[in-house]
């Protein structure tokens, strides 16, 4: 099976912002080995070779020497196995619609999040550790893998964590083929192949539960444990009067009261937070794959989606803000699972107590590896 990767400029250090390039130092057509040296960068602060995080043939240098670039541009197409240029063009196009300059611009040094193309279609992830069950973390709707910054390298202490932007979000493709709950989990699972990962942990926030509580119904043996925050799937209640504002909200103060239901603390939604919703949300594409979602998740007011029977298939830990403003903490009631509901926190639990949601996750993850189930 074919994979076409890019290679993206690093992010040394937290004020980096872009580098220039200095030399190539591996031809157009050369095979290159992980860990290769492939050009060398410099910066205001730091001159360094950037390492190649996969293996493959270098297929196609896009930055050209003494180019500045931001972080997170376009350097170079790696291919493991065949691919046309015809399909070499497509992944460069879609990439370079989708690029955000300083999307990843809260990154700290060290890994930066890479892009594959899978069936068609671009998928951005970063991983982070190592060792142990993989654990993988799913966001939201309107989310992207950076609702996880104050959980990913807690987590990653002990263990490989990798989370992902789901399609329609952040900087993976936006088209949907059928925007339904398959085709979301799906594309975690071609994630996982991809990586050669054959069983994970599963920890999903709001749609992303439901998408790891479908994931885990389609291929059970894949599936380790799940970690549900404030999850879809799991009751008929909903408020679909978030859903709805947030998709037609085109503007500052249309957003912020849609954005400020999320939150127990209204303060934490920023101008600046607000001019970054707004930017992805104008993005090609996005617009139609939101739509698309939120119809998939609610129909008259309420879910679509009831998974309460996959939870007693597998060992899981529900944790949910007791004030959640979008999806009630009731729908924790009887279910056979591990509970922890949180007071006075809201829908995105993860963000606001992000150092108790750590330790409830480490603190499952590893009873369950200890039972041995």
């Amino acid at each position: 099976m074919s994979q076409i990767h890019t290679l993206t400029m690093p992010k040394w250090g937290l004020s980096m912002t872009e580098g220039r390039v200095d030399a190539w130092l591996v031809e157009e057509g050369a095979q290159i080995n992980k860990g290769d040296e492939v050009l060398d960068v410099e910066t205001d602060k730091i001159s360094s070779s950037v390492e190649a995080p996969f293996s493959g043939v270098l297929r196609r240098q896009i930055a050209k020497p003494d180019e500045t670039l931001p972080v997170g541009a376009l350097l170079a197409v790696v291919v493991e196995g065949e691919a046309s240029d015809a399909d070499i063009d497509q992944v460069v196009q879609r990439f370079q619609a989708e690029f955000i300059p300083g999307g990843d611009g809260e990154q700290d040094s060290g890994p930066t999040p890479q892009k594959i193309d899978l069936d068609g279609r671009t998928l951005r992830y970063f991983e982070l550790g190592q060792g142990g069950t993989p654990l993988v973390l799913v966001h939201g709707f309107g989310g992207d893998l950076n609702n996880w910054l104050f959980n990913h390298p807690s987590l990653a202490a002990k263990r490989r964590v990798i989370a992902l932007d789901l399609p329609g979000h952040g900087e993976s493709g936006k088209t949907l083929q059928r925007g339904d709950l398959d085709e979301l989990s799906q594309t975690v699972l071609a994630l996982l192949d991809h990586l050669d990962i054959e069983r994970v942990h599963l920890a999903g926030h709001s749609m992303g539960g439901a998408v790891a509580l479908n994931l885990a119904r389609l291929a059970p043996s894949r599936v380790h444990s799940l970690s549900l925050l404030a999850s879809a799937g799991l009751g008929r209640d909903i408020n679909a009067d978030y859903l709805l504002g947030f998709v037609e909200a085109g503007n500052r103060n249309a957003l912020k009261p849609q954005l400020v239901q999320l939150f127990s603390d209204p303060g934490l939604v920023t101008r600046q937070m607000l001019e970054d919703m707004l930017k992805f949300k104008r993005l090609e594409g996005v617009d139609s794959a939101l739509r698309q979602l939120a119809q998939m998740i609610c129909e008259n007011g309420q879910q679509r989606h009831d998974l309460r029977a996959v939870v007693e298939q597998h060992p899981s830990l529900l944790l949910w803000g007791a004030e959640d403003a979008i999806i009630p903490a009731t729908h924790v009631d009887g279910l056979p699972a591990q509970v922890k509901v949180l007071p006075g926190q809201g829908h995105m639990l993860q963000m606001e107590a992000a150092e108790e949601v750590n330790q409830c996750l480490l603190a499952f993850l590893q009873s369950v590896e200890q039972s041995g189930r």
